[in-house]
C-alpha cells in the first residue's frame, strides 16, 4: 500500500489518532496529578500543624479562670457558652472589654432581672473582687477596652484649670442627657440619662468608653484620657458636692443668668403690683 493512495492517507491518520492522547485523558491526568500534590501538601501540614496549635492555645490567667466559673454560672442563660451571645437574649461579649463588664455589673445593671427598655440600676449581685474577676475573664476572650488604674481625678489644688477645662467639656458633651446638675433626663423609647450623683469615676470612666445604653461612646480619638479625667473632676469636685454656680435657689444649675432673670420679673412685677396698689390708695 503506498502513500500516495488514499487508503494510505487514511492509515496515516487512523495511526496518528491512536498514537495521540485524548484531550480527556490529558484532563484527568493532569486533576490526578494536582490530587496527590494536594494529598502530600496536606500530609506535610498534619506532620507539622499539632505543635503549631499547641503554642497558641494561651492559658487563662487565674483572675480570670475564677472570672469564666463565675461567668459559666450566671451569665452563660443570656450570653452563651463563650460569651458569643444569645438571640433575643443578650449580647455578645466579645470586644467588649472588662470595662463594659465592670460597668454593668459593677452598677448592679447585670445580671437583668428582666428584659425591659433599659437595665436600671441596682444593688450589685458581685463584690468588687468577683467584678474585676469577671472583667478579666472577657478581657482575655476578646480583648476591649480597659479602665485605667490609679486615680481617675485630677487634684483641683494642684491643677485648677482642670475644674474649669472639665466644666466645658461637660457642658459640652454630656449636658444635653444629663442635665446641668447631673440630675438625669428622659430619653426616647423608654430609656433615660441616669443621674450622676452616686457615679463612682471608674464608672464614669467605663461608660464613656463602652458607651452603655443611649450613650455614644467616647474613645481615645474624641476625648483624649486626660479630658476625661478632667471631666470625672468637674463631677466629683462641682456636681456631686451640690456646689451650683448659680447660688442658693439652683434654678436649673445654668449659673447666675437664671437666678438674675427671675429676680429681676419677679422683682418688677412686685413694683408694679405695689405701684398700682399705692395709686389706688391715694
Amino acid at each position: 500500500m503506498t502513500s500516495d493512495t488514499p487508503a494510505g492517507r487514511r492509515f496515516r491518520v487512523f495511526n496518528r489518532r491512536r498514537s495521540a492522547p485524548s484531550r480527556v485523558r490529558r484532563r484527568l491526568g493532569a486533576a490526578a496529578r494536582m490530587l496527590a500534590a494536594l494529598a502530600l501538601a496536606g500530609g506535610i501540614y498534619t506532620a507539622f500543624a499539632p505543635g503549631a496549635f499547641a503554642e497558641d492555645d494561651t492559658q487563662l490567667s487565674t483572675a480570670a479562670q475564677e472570672g469564666q466559673a463565675l461567668f459559666n454560672n450566671s451569665c452563660v442563660t443570656c450570653h452563651g457558652l463563650n460569651a458569643e451571645g444569645v438571640e433575643g437574649r443578650g449580647p455578645s461579649l466579645i470586644g467588649v472589654g472588662s470595662a463594659s463588664v465592670e460597668f454593668q455589673v459593677g452598677t448592679g445593671r447585670m445580671p437583668m432581672t428582666r428584659q425591659e427598655a433599659q437595665a436600671e440600676q441596682k444593688r450589685p449581685v458581685f463584690d468588687e473582687t468577683q467584678t474585676k474577676q469577671l472583667g478579666q475573664y472577657i478581657q482575655e476572650l476578646g480583648g476591649g477596652p480597659q479602665i485605667p488604674a490609679g486615680d481617675l481625678t485630677d487634684n483641683v489644688k494642684t491643677n485648677p484649670e482642670a475644674l474649669a477645662k472639665g466644666g466645658e467639656l461637660f457642658r459640652l458633651n454630656c449636658a444635653q442627657c444629663h442635665g446641668n446638675v447631673g440630675a438625669g433626663g428622659a430619653l426616647s423609647s423608654g430609656k433615660f440619662a441616669p443621674s450622676l450623683h452616686d457615679a463612682t469615676p471608674s464608672q464614669i470612666y467605663g461608660a464613656m468608653l463602652t458607651g452603655p445604653q443611649n450613650m455614644p461612646v467616647f474613645g481615645d480619638n474624641e476625648l483624649t484620657p486626660e479630658q476625661k479625667t478632667e471631666i470625672i473632676t468637674y463631677i466629683n469636685t462641682q456636681i456631686q458636692n451640690d456646689k451650683d454656680p448659680g447660688g442658693i435657689f439652683n434654678l436649673g444649675g445654668y449659673g447666675p443668668a437664671t437666678e438674675g432673670l427671675a429676680i429681676f420679673v419677679v422683682g418688677i412685677t412686685i413694683l408694679v403690683f405695689t405701684s398700682l396698689w399705692i395709686a389706688g390708695k391715694s
